[in-house]
């Protein structure tokens, strides 16, 4: 395999491999060879920038998580009324999960394995403090202008907010079988967004506030 000598760039190609192989047969089922033979670089050079299977599994997982939270922030909820930003963050949330489905499946790997990838993970903690920060700020702005629910934690709310969609895509298959109705059509999509917006306004909106 040709090598190149740009070292950026073989990262960034070892990178996005192993994304795509993590995604589609976790932690335990990816397999090294396969990762080098998409990246177009020898096994070794995986080694040498990334140490382990492993190491390169926490890279994969701390990076999917951070292109997440980095899109979030670039929503600037910050800056507009508390019911429009509740509603563009639960679209948003909705919208990334169709879009990013190797997402999903490489958060399912690492519960999976209890999470032991990113429990040293800095990184992780300081893009997760400042996603709860940005919760908090909403619904205290929501409660001062009379639109939220008074005492809300915003933890609950985010895990609720991302299991409303997460659920529904992460059991899609499963669930057009169970319930007997396609599940990704574009209106069947449509009309689950509207759900969870309501779900979410229900929740944290006073009576009324919606």
């Amino acid at each position: 395999m040709k090598q190149t000598r740009n070292p950026e760039k073989t990262k960034i190609r070892i990178l996005k491999a192993a994304t795509e192989e993590f995604a589609l047969k976790g932690l335990g089922g990816a397999r090294v060879d396969v990762i080098s033979s998409r990246a177009r670089v020898q096994k070794r050079m995986m080694y040498h920038y990334f140490g382990n299977k492993d190491e390169l599994f926490r890279i994969v997982i701390e990076q999917a998580y951070a292109d997440f939270r980095l899109a979030e922030e670039a929503l600037e909820i910050d800056k507009i009324a508390p019911i429009s930003g509740m509603k563009k963050l639960v679209a948003f949330t909705w919208h990334y999960f169709v879009a990013h489905p190797e997402f999903i499946t490489l958060v399912n790997s690492e519960n999976l394995h209890k999470a032991r990838h990113l429990k040293a993970s800095r990184r992780l903690r300081a893009i997760n403090k400042s996603f709860v920060d940005r919760m908090a700020t909403l619904l205290e702005r929501g409660e001062k202008s009379g639109v939220f629910r008074a005492g809300l934690d915003p933890v609950q709310v985010l895990i609720t907010l991302a299991s409303v969609s997460y659920y529904y895509l992460n059991n899609r298959f499963t669930g057009e079988i169970v319930y007997g109705r396609k599940l990704l059509t574009p209106i069947a999509r449509k009309k689950r967004l509207a759900f969870n917006t309501d779900t979410i306004l229900r929740l944290v909106c006073i009576e009324g506030g919606a």
